[in-house]
This record gives C-alpha cells, sequence and structure tokens, in this order.
C-alpha cells in the first residue's frame, strides 16, 4: 500500500499522520475509531478505517468486520487491517470477555479442559467455571451448614 494513494481523495490524507508503523487518523473519533464524511461536510459518516479498507484494498465480505492487528482503533493502514468474523474480532480483543475466553486455567490453576470445565447460563449469558473449583465451594457450604445446625 501507497501512503496517499490517490483512490482516496486528499482530503482523507491531510487528516491522516504516518508513523513509522500506523497511518493515524487525526480528525473526528468515535469510540477511537476515526470517522470520514463521504460527500463532503453534508455527507453520511462512515469510520475511516473501513474506508480506506475499501478504497485500497477491496469491499469487505458481508458479516465481517475490520480487525485491527495493530490493536490501534485510529489506524488507517490497510496492512494493518483484516476482514474477520465478529466473533473473531472480538476474541483478539482486550475486553474482560476477550481475556477470559483466553484463559487456559482458572485462577487457582486448574485447566479448562473438556472434563473440568462447566458453562453455566444466566440472564442469557454463559459463563465458564471450573467443575473442580466448584465442587471444593459446595464441599465447603455444605460442611458450614451442617456445623452450624
Amino acid at each position: 500500500m501507497i501512503f496517499g494513494d490517490d483512490r482516496l481523495p486528499d482530503r482523507f490524507w491531510s487528516k491522516v499522520n504516518k508513523t513509522e508503523t500506523c497511518w493515524l487518523w487525526t480528525a473526528a473519533t468515535t469510540d477511537g475509531y476515526g470517522m470520514f464524511s463521504i460527500g463532503g461536510q453534508a455527507g453520511r459518516m462512515h469510520r475511516a478505517h473501513r474506508v480506506s479498507f475499501e478504497a485500497l484494498v477491496g469491499s469487505i465480505p458481508e458479516g465481517l468486520q475490520i480487525d485491527h492487528l495493530c490493536r490501534v482503533r485510529n489506524c488507517v493502514n490497510p496492512e494493518h487491517l483484516e476482514p474477520v468474523l465478529p466473533e473473531v474480532n472480538t476474541l483478539r480483543g482486550e475486553s474482560s470477555s476477550a481475556v477470559r475466553a483466553r484463559q487456559t486455567h482458572c485462577i487457582v490453576g486448574h485447566e479448562f479442559d473438556e472434563k473440568n470445565t462447566a458453562y453455566i447460563r444466566q440472564a442469557g449469558r454463559v459463563f465458564r467455571r471450573c467443575r473442580t473449583c466448584n465442587r471444593d465451594r459446595v464441599r465447603r457450604y455444605r460442611s458450614a451448614r451442617t456445623s452450624a445446625a
């Protein structure tokens, strides 16, 4: 990709600061993502990284999102952008749910494997729980109840 490519208007490039790695959007942002109006000031706003990708690489397949491989939301460098399924984009992120999903062991150190993992549904959400820790918790609870009686 060539910075300043004429497939994007000068108005787009004037809002981009090229660093050694990323092409950083310097104009308006929403949630950290650059915003660019197509059709001038009265035009509809689009995410700048999507505009960059579609102009310099090609269309984004339906149902896919653009993931920032560099993890920099205001980067518009198409070499840092990849179309992926929404689930992949979420799990690659740094949200608490993504971090938990990447965990291979519970906080005590038991492995999350097929035998030791329970999935609990509560209020429309799914929680992963360590069966060993849950068994220990139930034993302590029952022991405390019988001791108190």
